[in-house]
């Protein structure tokens, strides 16, 4: 159930879960509007299959999303690449996910220029030992894309929209246009702390440092002393 507290119409739009018709949220096409005090009952059943989904408001999209009216949704476990090489990233046969993590990308509104809401210095690191393997997903719920740059550590597109790649391949930094979902393979593999942004730069940095969308990886080796 939706029950809408907003001072403005509203409905909510769903990304990746293949819902009926008239479960797709976008008024005044599928639905009438929700509006103030009243309450929808969006009603359909999740996929049998692993997906990677998002949802936000349809409607007043551009006012309601950058104001936070957004979250994620994981169907199942994210397919993992088959055994073996991706451009010298090597892929173990016995792999285990140590985290898995969301990451929302948004860049404007009262949350503006953000990942999960949070803006530099505010934002969560990563924090991982060395040889660990951390699942990665993106969300650009923003008005632009984002290139999203993770200093040193290996990492591997899997999935694009939730969808396994049949060809997973190495980056340094990935795209994210609006709207879209990507899955990254991350392995903790250099100690540290890394920075980890997007590349246009001035969603990272001012006159006075980093901030916005700048998070970053810390790498701990469970070997010292």
């Amino acid at each position: 159930d939706v029950t809408n507290e907003l001072p403005i119409s509203t409905d909510v739009h769903w990304h990746g879960l293949g819902v009926p018709n008239s479960m797709d949220g976008v008024a005044p096409i599928t639905q009438e509007f929700i509006q103030p005090g009243e309450t929808f009952t969006y009603e359909f059943t999740a996929p049998n299959e692993n997906r990677m989904a998002m949802y936000h408001a349809h409607h007043h999209g551009a006012e309601a999303i950058l104001n936070g009216l957004f979250a994620v949704v994981q169907v199942g476990d994210m397919e993992l690449p088959a055994p073996g090489n991706y451009g010298g990233m090597e892929i173990p046969a016995d792999i285990e996910i140590s985290q898995e993590i969301p990451m929302v990308l948004n860049d404007a509104g009262v949350i503006g220029l953000s990942l999960n809401g949070k803006a530099w210095p505010e934002t969560a690191p990563i924090v991982a030992d060395s040889g660990e393997w951390i699942l990665l997903h993106y969300y650009n719920e923003g008005l632009v894309g984002h290139p999203m740059h993770l200093h040193s550590q290996p990492h591997l597109v899997i999935a694009k929209d939730g969808y396994p790649l049949a060809a997973p391949y190495r980056v340094d930094t990935t795209w994210i246009s609006p709207g879209e979902r990507y899955t990254v393979l991350i392995k903790a593999d250099k100690p540290g702390t890394w920075a980890f942004h997007c590349h246009i730069i001035n969603h990272a940095e001012d006159d006075d440092g980093l901030m916005g969308m700048v998070t970053a990886m810390i790498v701990n080796d469970p070997t010292a002393t």
